[in-house]
């Protein structure tokens, strides 16, 4: 296959070496966002790889001091603001097509988070066998600050998690690092950054061996994992408040549940979820815990096809322009300001 690529394709580099492909995002300073040109190359890339009888891995990972920061939210709401939606839903189509088709590969994929891992950047990785953090890993799903919702199958692996974790980090966009990551299921494995070259090269060893069995990858990479402690302060060392608040029917009923425990519990987690639901949008809230909840009894093709209808909705301002208001605060103007109305949750029609 040729993958040779002009200038504005080496956005995302190809390598292959010794039976290990991989995909490498390569716009350090845009954080590696992922843009509708990038998604259709790893779309061709890794499909042409899973059909290659010589590629027996694939590793996906970003340069800089991100893995992935989210998809193209200002493309797309810029497009949209001109009277383009439908670009916006032709690029989130493959973009969730993007995270189906890596969720079903047939062959191993390894995912390095060496860093920023959010939104999309999530979407891509999730779904993935083996998932690599490191001390630099930051994991977010920041939507609803936008206007929008945790997507890219967040309502299928956050709603897989252990009790109510999935929604507070959907709803509160709550950071996570290596070790809480490792600690709630998000990551598979704890890698030191500067480990993870010496990593790769035994993958690559492995490889090339022929013997390229998911136990062996995981023994493989489990020689260079180190235990890490997590922070005392974590939300997940606190599971009984989290699934006590986050529980609730209502987004109403949570913050209510969040703020009664406050009066007693000051405790930093549960003053910045407060914090956080109060300041994003009170619809991107209501329809996140929907989805989240419905997630949980669908697969993940359901949780995308819901996902995507839901999106549409939201670009076609059927439900509320929250999406426009809070890009343009947050990404345009930058003045935080998005100043969104409080919607009924009966008023979605969706």
């Amino acid at each position: 296959m040729d993958l040779s690529i002009n200038m504005e394709e080496k956005q995302v580099l190809f390598e292959e070496r010794k039976g290990v492909a991989k995909v490498i995002l390569n716009r350090p300073r845009q954080l590696n966002c992922l843009n509708h040109e990038m998604v259709y190359q790893i779309l061709k890339a890794i499909q042409y790889y899973e059909k290659n009888p010589h590629i027996k891995l694939l590793i996906l990972k970003g340069n800089g001091r991100a893995f992935c920061s989210g998809g193209d939210v200002k493309a797309v709401s810029t497009s949209s603001e001109q009277g383009h939606w439908s670009y916006g839903a032709t690029y989130y189509r493959k973009l969730l097509t993007l995270s189906y088709i890596v969720s079903t590969y047939k062959k191993p994929v390894v995912s390095i988070l060496d860093g920023i891992v959010m939104g999309g950047g999530a979407g891509l990785s999730m779904h993935t066998p083996f998932r690599i953090v490191t001390e630099k890993t930051i994991f977010a799903m920041p939507e609803g600050r936008l206007g929008n919702f945790p997507d890219c199958g967040a309502s299928h692996f956050l709603s897989r998690l252990a009790g109510f974790f999935g929604e507070y980090l959907g709803l509160t966009g709550a950071y996570l690092d290596g070790t809480e990551m490792l600690a709630c299921g998000l990551a598979t494995h704890f890698v030191l950054s500067k480990d993870i070259g010496s990593m790769e090269n035994a993958l690559d060893r492995l490889t090339a061996s022929g013997i390229v069995l998911l136990s062996n990858i995981s023994k493989t990479i489990s020689k260079f994992s180190h235990i890490a402690d997590i922070k005392k302060d974590s939300a997940f060392t606190r599971m009984e408040v989290v699934n006590k608040c986050f529980s609730a029917d209502t987004v109403e009923q949570i913050l209510s549940s969040l703020e009664k425990e406050a009066e007693d519990n000051e405790e930093k987690w549960i003053i910045e979820a407060i914090k956080s639901m109060k300041s994003v949008s009170p619809t991107s809230l209501k329809l996140f815990l929907r989805l989240i909840r419905e997630g949980r009894n669908q697969n993940l093709e359901k949780c995308l096809v819901s996902e995507n209808r839901a999106f549409c909705h939201i670009l076609r301002r059927t439900i509320t322009s929250d999406f426009y208001k809070g890009s343009r605060a947050r990404l345009m103007v930058k003045d935080g300001k998005p100043q969104m109305p409080v919607y009924t949750f009966n008023t979605l029609n969706l």
